[in-house]
């Protein structure tokens, strides 16, 4: 079973992009923690819509650009784009690190710099999920793309403690440098690949309407729409914890840097072990992704009332769980169900709806625990995650079994695809 979950590793290419992948990711989260960080005690006197406005710049390239960047993607080879993506995200942490360490760091700064960095990752991220599928064949696409999240969430459980660590000893001004300079790693994997034994997608040819195909294409799957509009509520109003877990630690709790960047190694303890159980699936159900937004409601809606620290970062591990059971299930969907010539565009409008709504929920989230306190916002974005994946499975139902019996398609739904 264990050379199965592994089997991705198999082979030489993807190997070479986990590791240089796992240290940069490490670098993000380090970046992650420290921004929310400088925000939140330093540029502000704990601004939780200040916070809001940081990490919703960060995504509005996303939401903006999401189309054109996944047509881009479909158009250029994706190992050279990456190689360009990544190299200016990692001059954009470096900027912020130098502007911190020099005393120099204003609000503005920050959120030009994070905005400068969301269209470095807005062009980043469709062609690095696609790009997955050049470097494995597709018998172990689905395995490859839950691997991802492992080292994206073997990442998270290092990265923030790092940070918090770091930040503590010397300031958050480092922490960016770092990351900058962690982008050198996958910049080396990509550029010492074996390409005899890449598989490229052959490029899509400049046409006019390109951009208005991969929307038609996504119109016409009535799946596609579902996990799209699921992944659009939870992204928006649930998956927040970037700011949300900094503002628990400062507001409910009263805890410092060090204790804030723990939390988020402690819901990586969950993400890992979901996207570990991922890669032990030989293909993706339906049951994983309405059932993992169900989960995620109901565990994030009970730690927004943990009455302590100890206990709220104990929840954080279900709600880990749920969360990386949702998204991966989400993106495996896609990914193994799109073809070649459209995947691209396809994976650029799912993070745009997954992603892309963080610049509306996020400043709403942080506004809301500013007005009824961080706990109350945590729970109505929770509270919306729930209702949403309730009525996803009740839509998904009807359009499947209209003329199944109640019975039937419970028990129908226990072993969908």
């Amino acid at each position: 079973m264990a050379s199965q979950m592994f089997r991705a590793l198999e082979i030489p290419n993807y190997r070479n992009w986990v590791v240089g992948a796992l240290v940069s990711n490490i670098g993000t989260w380090m970046q992650r923690v420290a921004q929310d960080w400088l925000v939140l005690t330093i540029l502000t006197d704990n601004d939780g819509t200040a916070t809001g406005i940081t990490t919703g710049l960060q995504f509005l390239p996303i939401l903006l650009l999401g189309p054109y960047a996944g047509l881009v993607a479909d158009r250029f080879n994706k190992r050279r784009l990456l190689i360009a993506t990544q190299a200016f995200m990692g001059v954009c942490a470096i900027v912020l690190g130098l502007l911190v360490v020099t005393g120099t760091a204003q609000l503005w700064h920050v959120y030009i710099l994070a905005t400068l960095l969301g269209i470095g990752a807005a062009f980043d991220a469709p062609a690095r999920q696609a790009f997955v599928s050049e470097v494995v064949p597709g018998t172990h696409l689905a395995n490859a793309v839950a691997l991802n999240s492992a080292n994206f969430n073997l990442a998270r459980l290092a990265g923030p403690g790092a940070a918090g660590a770091l930040i503590a000893a010397v300031g958050t001004g480092p922490a960016f440098l770092v990351n900058g300079a962690s982008f050198l790693a996958v910049i080396s994997s990509l550029v010492f690949m074996r390409k005899d034994q890449l598989h490229p997608a052959k490029p899509v040819k400049r046409e006019r309407g390109q951009v208005r195909e991969g929307f038609r294409y996504v119109k016409g799957r009535r799946d596609l729409l579902l996990i799209f509009g699921l992944a659009f509520v939870i992204g928006t109003f649930g998956l927040n914890f970037q700011m949300t877990n900094a503002m628990m630690a400062t507001e409910a709790f009263g805890v410092g840097a060090g204790e804030f960047g723990i939390l988020g190694s402690i819901m990586a303890v969950g993400t890992f072990g979901g996207a570990l159980l991922a890669a032990r699936r030989s293909s993706p159900r339906w049951r994983y992704l309405i059932g993992g937004g169900i989960a995620f409601g109901i565990a994030a809606l009970a730690s927004a009332w943990m009455p302590n620290y100890v206990l709220f970062g104990i929840m954080l591990v279900p709600v880990g769980l749920a969360s990386l059971t949702f998204l991966n299930s989400c993106n495996t969907m896609v990914q193994t169900s799109v073809p070649a010539q459209y995947r691209a565009r396809v994976l650029a409008l799912y993070l745009m709806v997954v992603m892309g709504g963080t610049p509306i929920g996020s400043p709403l989230i942080g506004w809301l625990a500013e007005e009824l306190g961080v706990r109350v916002a945590v729970s109505i974005g929770a509270g919306l995650s729930l209702a949403a994946s309730i009525a996803a499975l009740v839509a998904w139902q009807k359009f499947r079994h209209d003329a199944v019996p109640l019975r039937a398609q419970i028990r129908e739904m226990l072993n969908l695809r």
